[in-house]
């Protein structure tokens, strides 16, 4: 059944999400003093421990929309919701948004067209549409077959959605990255689910290679993206694993977010390790931990998610009725 890697994927972002909040915008020499080890709360927004930011909420607010089918309309108008009535929120309000992502919410108010509303300067290609693009791999991946997916359209969903706010092609590139990495992993789990014993276990390193190389032969033959594709040159060359934690930041900018969640994945063997390590790089520890939190949870399993944290997260129940919907509605096509 899809709900196990749904939830364990949802909870394991918005875990990572919440252990990062408390720490957001402090430099890495804090964090080489006085390293993260356990899941707190009040800090940088003074909110109770379990408090999840705007990059839970986006990832929920879009799987509610996808448990009615694609609609980018129906998903904006949830931004909108979340923005405007504190929809999607732990407490009823929201308290962190990005620039690129207000912005888009502001042009959708005015002419509600989804598809045009994104923004695509070169400024606007922080993490912001990164961080929330997971459920599109649950989307693309369950749903594939049934929907008749081809790959080409696989690409088109990921970065319209990611297209939403952040429409500059290096956004875009990096979510298709971010989602064929989750593929390749929701594929593992499913065809072992039944027969691991005896085998050995595929390595996340393994995975991670396969779903950036499914990544790497898209987008190496697609003209669109041929002066985008060189700002993840260290990706497409499997050389991430490769570099010093010196060289590692836990910024707030698409692409080196994305070098620092696939590092820290590398680098860790659990996912209580890998989110840690995500928060330890300073900076945008919440989305950073997120992005990781959401692959660390599907490969490790919600069973590997600390029980004490998610006692802690705001909403568990609310949370986790959003992920049966979304899983009814794949769970409908069967």
């Amino acid at each position: 059944m899809s709900k196990e890697n749904i939830k364990s994927g949802i909870l394991g972002l918005v875990v990572g999400d919440a252990l990062g909040v408390p720490h957001e915008f402090n430099p890495r020499v804090h964090f080489d003093e006085n390293p993260v080890t356990d899941m707190v709360g009040y800090g940088t927004y003074n909110l109770p421990p379990g408090t999840w930011s705007d990059d839970s909420s986006l990832t929920l607010a879009t799987l509610d929309s996808l448990a009615n089918g694609l609609d980018y309309n129906d998903i904006m108008e949830k931004f909108l919701s979340w923005y405007e009535d504190g929809k999607y929120t732990p407490y009823g309000n929201v308290f962190d948004i990005g620039r690129t992502t207000y912005r888009a919410i502001f042009n959708f108010n005015i002419d509600k067209d989804a598809c045009i509303d994104g923004c695509d300067g070169e400024k606007d290609n922080g993490n912001g549409s990164l961080m929330r693009i997971l459920p599109i791999a649950f989307f693309i991946y369950y749903l594939k077959e049934k929907l008749s997916i081809s790959k080409k359209e696989e690409f088109s969903i990921i970065h319209n959605v990611s297209a939403l706010t952040h429409a500059h092609k290096r956004s875009k590139l990096g979510c298709g990255i971010y989602v064929k990495i989750a593929i390749e992993i929701l594929k593992y789990k499913d065809d072992n689910k039944n027969s691991l014993i005896g085998k050995e276990k595929e390595s996340l390193e393994s995975l991670i290679d396969k779903g950036i190389e499914s990544a790497k032969e898209y987008y190496f033959n697609d003209n669109d993206f041929k002066h985008q594709k060189e700002h993840y040159i260290v990706i497409f060359n499997h050389d991430v694993k490769n570099l010093e934690r010196a060289d590692i930041r836990g910024s707030g900018y698409v692409v080196r977010s994305l070098i620092a969640s696939i590092w820290c994945l590398l680098h860790t063997n659990s996912y209580k390790e890998a989110v840690l390590e995500a928060v330890n790089l300073g900076e945008d520890t919440d989305t950073t931990a997120a992005i990781v939190g959401g692959i660390a949870g599907l490969y490790y399993g919600i069973d590997d998610i600390p029980k004490e944290w998610l006692a802690k997260i705001a909403k568990l129940d609310y949370i986790e009725e959003l992920i049966t919907n979304f899983n009814n509605y794949c769970d409908d096509y069967d």
